[in-house]
């Protein structure tokens, strides 16, 4: 007889005792927690990663019905305009893409913006990532543009992502955002060293939506008629409206006073004709390792710099009209980054190939496995499939006089076929042992050395006192890795974060989430404050 005791989970302590091994949920241990099984350190990833597929499948299937990330989010609808032309050349020299080959050619889309680690109804002025997410509605179907306000992130393997999210969100005991949590995943991540360094800043804060950039972050590329590839990053730039960034204190006095600001803004300039515009940018780049970087084009805690490559303008978005039924469409938009149309294709970028599979899986089990027949997600081309069934199914996706007895392909009794190839496919070679292992050149503290140099000096004042505000009730041992992280970028950034740990009177159980003067004096603010009632 087994004895209850053998079947009862272990208890939870403190952390100070004897180290475990990780597991899988197969109980399998796990030798690599770090890195996604690729062909060579490069990518692309391979489908047999077990360990990867069942932590992201788990992490997407977290929240019911709420989005894990980028739960609070505000939307419109809108219109691409494309220049028919990358910078002064043809495009179709680089991509085959059909949106983008006519000047002046048209295609509706959909816009999501959301903050990335917090829920629903949290205040927009909270310290985040924002996330921006495009749908093409074009006539080879959709195409999802789904990045963030930030053109880098904090990790560059998918692997990662389950921990980076579960660090930022609220502790599993205490239910509170925890600033210590945050930096033990930072300290312990050095590339993430980069993106602190913008997140902490004003960059952290966007004063809204209309007035900040987008990027799809992950490295993609283009493919034009003849098969030949190039890399690319893209790049949403505020027209007329420009990029406004708001410092800690001023976010908590707008806090205080509205804390769906965002959201109100972004709705009533378009209801008052005031329709934001963004320009579509891409940086390219040959497809190729290019080993006179020091970095890896494909890392995306990494900027392409500009002066090498530079931004060149294919087309303007507007978006000009606000949704009537936020449910129906903000909150049942569904993206994914492996929605691209011909032209377009994926790269080794292991973090993007990571977000392929996630992206869509969330939204299969958030909405459920039809989530495409929604009139939102639906593409504006005709839809025709052999797939049936699965719950909420609204119709059908038949073609014209298709043969309904047949749900299969390749039929002699059925009339759907294959389509015909645009053009030749892109056919890159891979000659590198399947491994788990780092990319060679990770280079974690140059480009956020370049970036603190980059800001201003009210944005390094504002940095710095997030940083050392956040740090100062962290463990010590937390406290010693990233003042080391911020000096191996840059030595002003490091001495000025350590002497102001060294000078600050915050009492270490003042805890609380990221942004947080005085976590403590909030809740005996509420008790002091507060005014006595009498039952009723």
């Amino acid at each position: 007889m087994v004895n209850e005791k053998d079947q009862s989970p272990n208890q939870p302590g403190d952390g100070t005792g004897e180290k475990q091994n990780l597991t899988t949920r197969q109980g399998h241990p796990v030798t690599d927690n770090q890195n996604i099984r690729t062909i060579g350190n490069r990518g692309p990833a391979v489908l047999e990663n077990y360990h990867f597929i069942e932590k992201i499948s788990h992490f997407d299937r977290e929240r019911i019905p709420e989005r894990v990330v980028h739960a609070r989010g505000a939307g419109a609808h809108g219109v691409f305009t494309a220049y028919g032309k990358v910078g002064d050349e043809n495009i179709s020299k680089y991509t085959r893409a059909k949106l983008f080959q006519e000047k002046g050619k048209e295609t509706p889309v959909f816009v999501r913006f959301s903050t990335v680690g917090h829920g629903t109804h949290s205040p927009e002025t909270l310290r985040d990532p924002r996330g921006f997410a495009v749908k093409f509605y074009t006539e080879d179907g959709n195409w999802d543009l789904v990045g963030n306000n930030l053109k880098i992130f904090f990790i560059r393997d998918a692997m990662k992502f389950p921990d980076l999210i579960h660090s930022q969100k609220p502790d599993p005991v205490t239910n509170i955002q925890s600033g210590e949590r945050i930096f033990d995943f930072i300290c312990n991540t050095p590339e993430s060293t980069h993106m602190a360094t913008f997140l902490f800043s004003p960059w952290g804060i966007p004063a809204n939506y209309r007035q900040m950039q987008g990027s799809g972050v992950n490295t993609y590329k283009w493919v034009n008629a003849d098969g030949e590839a190039v890399l690319v990053k893209y790049h949403w730039e505020p027209l007329k409206q420009g990029i406004r960034n708001l410092t800690q204190p001023e976010a908590e006095a707008i806090q205080a006073k509205n804390f769906n600001h965002a959201t109100q803004d972004l709705f009533e300039a378009i209801k008052e004709g005031n329709y934001p515009e963004w320009e579509l940018c891409v940086q390219i780049m040959s497809d190729d390792e290019h080993p006179e970087l020091d970095f890896d084009p494909l890392d995306d805690t990494k900027l392409w710099p500009v002066d090498q490559f530079p931004f060149l303008p294919v087309g303007k978005m507007v978006l000009n009209r606000n949704p009537v039924d936020y449910f129906n469409e903000v909150e049942q938009v569904a993206f994914g980054t492996g929605v691209l149309v011909d032209g377009l294709d994926f790269s080794d970028d292991k973090m993007l190939q990571g977000r392929t599979f996630s992206y869509s899986d969330t939204q299969r089990y958030r909405v459920g496995p039809n989530y495409l027949q929604l009139p939102i997600n639906a593409p504006k081309n005709q839809v025709v499939t052999n797939q049936r069934g699965g719950q909420m199914s609204y119709h059908t996706d038949f073609g014209k006089g298709q043969n309904a007895h047949i749900n299969y392909e390749p039929s002699t009794l059925g009339n759907i076929v294959e389509a015909p190839k645009p053009g030749k496919d892109y056919e890159p070679r891979y000659e590198a042992n399947l491994v788990r292992a780092k990319i060679d050149r990770t280079n974690d503290f140059k480009q956020a050395g370049e970036t603190y140099r980059n800001f201003e000096d009210w944005e390094r004042d504002d940095l710095i006192n997030n940083l050392v505000n956040t740090l100062a009730t962290a463990d010590k041992r937390i406290q010693d890795k990233m003042v080391e992280h911020f000096t191996l970028a840059d030595e002003d950034y490091g001495r000025r974060v350590r002497e102001g740990l060294a000078a600050t009177s915050k009492a270490k159980d003042d805890k609380g989430p990221i942004g947080a003067t005085s976590p403590k004096e909030g809740v005996d603010a509420a008790q002091e404050k507060s005014h006595e009632a009498k039952p009723y």
